[in-house]
């Protein structure tokens, strides 16, 4: 049996958004697992506005050494191409290696679609997606050199499902999935994996989720049930090499379940030999189709789903 406080040994990670939240339990139990850690966090508000702190990765940092693990903090955004490099950098002046990467970190400007500006969609991209590939893409030529290395990505369901308000947040996250996906694609043949989770947690991320209806608020209550560290010992079984053969996937992690996420293939199919007219897809093909429709969710009930 795999010994958990040693199933990181020897490895460095990258954890990024690890000052509070999801991010700090990652790097908390992946220190914990033996790997040393490169603590980044710009210490910004949700939002992204405001000013910056080091305080919160140094708070996590200080954790990780009292508990006798090692790690350096880094106050660099993901959100830009040369920033990502640094972040990248600190782990191999530091400890003269990378092996993980986690792309954590993320901030919220939800705003319903008619009323989404640019900067509220280009600021949500920028640190999501784009910083997903900054940083993936700083840690792949060390990877590739090593020919080793473990890629653990957060998407949402709200970008596997959709979610009210969120056009700019479900955009990036799915996005992440296919980034996900391509990295795994691309580079299982130098031995390195990406997987995603899909983190169902009550931290700041999910705080602003709207408490008004009885509904709302009992919704909110159960969210608040499941805790930050939940998520991390997934986090901590991808990025090991027990999980040398799980790459390309999509997991989350619930309370005390965890999930595989299924991933678009075709549901069903319709021909005509003589091809198709609009009338014809009207009066034929969608008849058939239609049954296979998934239904409209408005936002996602991650407690009316049932493991399979």
């Amino acid at each position: 049996m795999t010994d958990i406080m040693s199933m990181l040994e020897g490895k460095v990670a990258v954890v990024t958004g690890a000052g509070g939240g999801i991010g700090r339990e990652i790097a908390l139990a992946m220190a914990l697992a033996g790997a040393r850690v490169v603590v980044n966090d710009i210490g910004a508000s949700l939002t992204g506005i405001g000013e910056t702190s080091a305080t919160p990765g140094e708070q996590t940092k200080a954790i990780i050494e009292q508990r006798g693990g090692q790690a350096v903090t880094n106050t660099d955004s993901v959100a830009d191409w040369e920033s990502a490099q640094r972040i990248v950098a600190s782990a191999i002046d530091a400890f003269g290696r990378i092996d993980i990467v986690v792309n954590n970190a993320g901030i919220l400007r939800d705003q319903i679609f008619h009323k989404m500006t640019p900067e509220e969609w280009r600021a949500v991209i920028d640190v999501h997606l784009n910083g997903s590939f900054y940083i993936s893409r700083a840690a792949a030529g060390h990877f590739r050199a090593q020919g080793s290395g473990a890629y653990v990505h957060m998407t949402s369901t709200s970008g596997l499902v959709g979610n009210v308000g969120q056009a700019n947040y479900s955009a990036a996250k799915l996005g992440i999935t296919a980034l996900s996906k391509s990295i795994a694609l691309d580079m299982h043949r130098f031995g390195v994996r990406s997987n995603c989770i899909a983190p169902f947690a009550w931290s700041r991320m999910t705080s602003s989720i709207p408490a008004e209806t009885p509904e709302q608020k009992a919704r909110v209550e159960k969210l608040k049930q499941m805790t930050p560290e939940k998520n991390a010992p997934l986090a901590v079984f991808l990025a090991s090499d027990a999980a040398k053969d799980v790459n390309g996937q999509v997991f989350a992690a619930r309370n005390n379940e965890i999930f595989l996420f299924s991933q678009p293939r075709p549901l069903r199919s319709t021909h005509r030999g003589e091809g198709w007219t609009p009338e014809l897809i009207a009066e034929h093909a969608m008849p058939a189709l239609r049954a296979q429709f998934l239904p409209l969710d408005r936002s996602p009930d991650v407690f009316s789903w049932d493991p399979v």
